[in-house]
């Protein structure tokens, strides 16, 4: 028997490094995890909208409700430009 694990650990590492958070309906938004709650809401910082894979526009800070997320995952940054990349 399998024991589900909870993502919160591995959020909490990831909080003040960029992200992209996919919604269910496909839009992704690139940034810094600033904070996540016991909900798992999300909240970004410097944050970008890309939908269909084109950046639709910079958004700044945004909070992101747990019940849109499809997936949250890392990413790296490249030098010193401050652009990331998957």
């Amino acid at each position: 028997m399998s024991v589900p694990l909870s993502p919160k650990p591995s959020l909490s590492g990831l909080t003040g490094k960029p992200v992209i958070v996919k919604l269910k309906w496909g839009m992704e938004y690139k940034g810094y995890l600033a904070s996540v709650d016991g909900y798992m809401n999300v909240q970004l910082a410097n944050s970008e909208e890309y939908i269909g894979g084109a950046l639709s526009g910079c958004l700044g800070e945004v909070l992101i409700r747990c019940n849109k997320v499809l997936c949250i995952r890392g990413v790296e940054e490249e030098g010193g430009n401050g652009e990331m990349r998957e």
